[in-house]
């Protein structure tokens, strides 16, 4: 399952992590978001103990949000060492995010 990101968590639990991190961006009322929130739960599943994926709702958690500068969700960032390594804006199939995932282990 699909961790949860907060404002208060963000720091330990995807910038100091020393696993990708790959972040959700998302909002309830977000139709694209809940497209692509079964392709999160999938991924997360398969990479489970070897990649850290998980999402923030960006109504609840505006600090880490705002800190991205996520103005057009489903953002997803791709973080590791503290850093952005990709991103992807906008719903797509699993086999795209899956790349991303498998170029930035």
């Amino acid at each position: 399952m699909a961790l949860e990101f907060t404002d208060a968590n963000f720091q330990q639990e995807v910038i100091e992590s020393d696993k990708l991190s790959v972040v959700d961006f998302w909002a309830e009322w977000c139709g694209p978001c809940r497209a692509i929130g079964p392709v999160i739960e999938e991924l997360a599943k398969e990479y489970e103990g070897k990649v850290k994926i998980g999402k923030v709702n960006v109504d609840v958690n505006p600090n880490v949000s705002v800190n991205y500068g996520i103005t057009s969700i489903p953002a997803i960032l791709f973080i590791k060492g503290g850093k952005i390594v990709d991103k992807q804006i906008g719903a797509v199939p699993k086999n795209v995010l899956d790349k991303k995932i498998q170029a930035n282990m």
